[in-house]
């Protein structure tokens, strides 16, 4: 990961945690993908995505999860999940649109971005 995606998810997870969420994980990786964030809100499991795009060329940040991506982190998820008792969880988008070398405009949080 470069320094400015390290910096986006640190930023995000700060988020989380002045929010009131407990981050549990940061760049959680299994066989069967990586997840950005895990974090506990109030007995909820989140799952969260972090995009950054310093380019709106091919599209912001939101464009950039496809429905593979989806798949991945749903599966990945799912792997965490494995063997402990039922919980809700949700999964979350954290999307941030770089402003110029560097700087972070701003981040939209859109929780539970989609179902698994």
């Amino acid at each position: 990961m470069n320094r400015s995606g390290a910096r986006a998810e640190a930023l995000c997870a700060e988020r989380m945690r002045r929010a009131g969420l407990r981050v549990i994980a940061r760049n959680w990786r299994c066989r069967l993908g990586e997840i950005d964030l895990i974090a506990d809100e109030a007995g909820t499991t989140v799952f969260a995505e972090v995009r950054l795009r310093s380019s709106r060329r091919f599209g912001g940040a939101a464009e950039s999860i496809t429905a593979a991506k989806r798949a991945r982190l749903v599966a990945a998820a799912r792997h965490y999940l494995a063997g402990r008792p039922e919980c809700r969880c949700r999964f979350d988008v954290m999307l941030l649109d770089a402003d110029g070398p560097g700087g972070i405009e701003a981040i939209e949080w859109i929780r539970d971005a989609f179902g698994a």
